[in-house]
């Protein structure tokens, strides 16, 4: 299982694919700019947004810069999920962000 992605490959598969992607920052950041298909669920509910989650997917977890990312993804990995962190966060990301 992978434990991070870099932003180059993950833009690539977002050109070719659709993903489930959650940016785990909280709502205010999410707010502020995220990338265009991704969901919030903030880092201080993921116990909550856990329960959502089914084992048999592939989620992608993004934050600012992948530091809070990867924590989740090392929580959820733990748990039993398919997680992946985006290497960079949303600074990283080539394309324009949503609002």
């Amino acid at each position: 299982m992978e434990r991070s992605i870099s932003m180059e490959e993950f833009y690539d598969l977002t050109q070719k694919q659709q993903l489930n992607i959650f940016d785990i920052r909280e709502n205010k950041d999410y707010q502020q700019g995220h990338i265009p298909m991704a969901q919030n669920w903030p880092l201080s509910n993921l116990d909550i947004a856990e329960q959502q989650l089914t084992k048999d997917q592939k989620y992608y977890l993004i934050c600012q810069t992948g530091k809070r990312s990867a924590m989740a993804q090392e929580y959820l990995a733990g748990q039993g999920f398919n997680v992946t962190s985006v290497a960079g966060g949303t600074t990283a990301w080539p394309g324009e962000l949503s609002k």
